[in-house]
């Protein structure tokens, strides 16, 4: 672990690193399930700074946060002065002189590193434009959970391969050896760093990044994001005409050929019309469903609620991971 055990992306964590924490989310699971008490991190002070909005993320944090006997403080974009009034580094002396640890939900990488850089308590990294990697042990450990093993795996990361989420799906498949194929438009495939670092970074899976949909054969898990990130600015038609021959439908569930398939899904996602984005999106482009739609949604529900739930077991073990020798 490094910088005062912070979580900041995934490679700063070996294959056996990672997998411990997947195992200790898993064991925490059990702990609330079972409601047994594990306030371990009793007394401790965290807080949590979101420029971006968040459901699962800052749920996670705050309920995990609750159950491990922390204080839990939320600092949301319109309520400091981060950036804005006050440098990121200033703002990192002073919090980290008042807290024990300090999750950062944001745009730039660069500022969740200057955070923990300067700010002499962990950092947790809840998502920024180019990682995200607390999602990341959410998803393995479903991934474990239904398959029992993460070894010999395949999975498909398909759409728009250049956001955070195929970004992380890519490399930490890497680390851990899981086969991973983005599957994108040639437009919106990941950047070469990104690929360098996960060949880097490789401990035996084999990294496939093509535009072809029949990849999806034989693969274990299929994934997908909102196609559009949040603070990017697009020419939304243009995105949609470019990606919805990768929209994860039946015709490409049937393209597979895996009975045991899993489908999987960070959310939100837009895949009905119970959203007002979604009915806008309807209202302007006549679809009622993008990067996903309802029917498969639906079927595959239950994976996706779980992989959501997983967020504040994950995040407990990774919060409690870095604030446990305090």
């Amino acid at each position: 672990m490094v910088r005062n055990n912070s979580f900041l992306k995934e490679i700063d964590f070996t294959k056996e690193e990672l997998n411990d924490l997947i195992d200790l989310g898993l064991k925490f699971k059990e702990l609330k399930k079972a409601r047994i008490p594990h306030k371990y991190l009793e007394g401790l002070n965290i807080a949590l700074i979101f420029e971006k909005a968040s459901t699962r993320t800052r749920s996670a944090f705050t309920v995990a946060g609750q159950d491990l006997g922390m204080n839990v403080t939320y600092l949301g974009s319109g309520e400091i002065q981060l950036g804005k009034k006050e440098s990121v580094i200033d703002t990192a002396k002073v919090l980290g002189s008042m807290f024990d640890g300090i999750e950062y939900r944001g745009f730039k990488q660069e500022d969740v590193e200057a955070l923990a850089e300067y700010s002499g308590v962990p950092v947790w990294n809840g998502l920024t434009d180019t990682w995200h990697p607390t999602q990341m042990i959410a998803d393995f450990m479903t991934l474990k959970e239904h398959f029992g093993k993460l070894e010999g795996l395949t999975i498909a990361y398909i759409g728009d391969g250049r956001n955070n989420m195929a970004n992380s799906l890519l490399v930490t498949s890497a680390i851990l050896g899981v086969n991973v194929k983005i599957i994108a438009p040639a437009d919106l495939q990941p950047e070469a760093e990104i690929v360098a670092i996960a060949e880097q970074y490789n401990n035996g899976a084999e990294l496939t990044i093509t535009d072809d949909v029949a990849a999806v054969k034989g693969v274990d898990m299929l994934y997908t994001d909102v196609w559009v990130s949040m603070g990017e600015e697009v020419d939304f038609k243009e995105r949609i005409d470019l990606l919805l021959p990768y929209q994860i439908n039946a015709d490409l569930l049937a393209k597979a050929e895996n009975p045991n398939l899993v489908v999987m899904h960070c959310l939100p996602a837009f895949h009905d019309l119970n959203t007002e984005i979604g009915k806008e999106i309807y209202e302007t482009y006549g679809l009622a469903e993008l990067e996903i739609t309802d029917e498969v949604f639906q079927e595959h529900s239950s994976t996706i609620f779980q992989e959501a739930e997983n967020r504040m077991h994950s995040i407990k073990a990774i919060m409690y991971q870095s604030l446990k020798s305090l």
